[in-house]
């Protein structure tokens, strides 16, 4: 089967979009299919901006996140593999979804077919009802 993470960051994309957000993806500036002004790369991730109003030609790709943006004035045509995208969020709220490294998912996965056990975790019952216990929620990282 294909990997799920490209049909989720392109629902959380509309998701975002739809509630009027400005979509980030932080990204993992380490791979060296990505294309992106390294001077922007801080300690190794990235968060681009991938609101309509900010690039051009957007292309939520299989693969890759294509599309051309402006930093500090200057177009740049920016490629950036599926699998480097660690989150996409809303900058307003910082909702959205980690998708984390994708070598990681697949073993958890993996070993839980071999082992023939649900991969997810179960929660306990005063997990369930603990008022003070909040969903999590991403934040920006710069």
């Amino acid at each position: 089967m294909t990997s799920t993470r490209p049909y989720l960051i392109r629902a959380i994309y509309d998701w975002i979009v739809d509630n009027q957000q400005t979509p980030h993806l932080l990204v993992d500036a380490g791979s060296d299919q990505i294309k992106v002004p390294q001077q922007y790369v801080e300690d190794g991730m990235i968060v681009l901006n991938v609101s309509l109003n900010a690039v051009r030609d957007l292309d939520l790709g299989n693969e890759f996140v294509h599309f051309t943006a402006r930093f500090s004035g200057k177009s740049y045509d920016i490629s950036v593999p599926v699998d480097a995208v660690q989150a996409i969020y809303a900058r307003e709220n910082g909702q959205g979804i980690f998708l984390g490294d994708p070598g990681e998912d697949a073993e958890r996965v993996e070993s839980a077919a071999e082992s023939g056990e649900d991969s997810a975790p179960e929660s306990s019952d005063a997990e369930k009802t603990d008022p003070r216990r909040r969903a999590p929620h991403l934040t920006v990282v710069k």
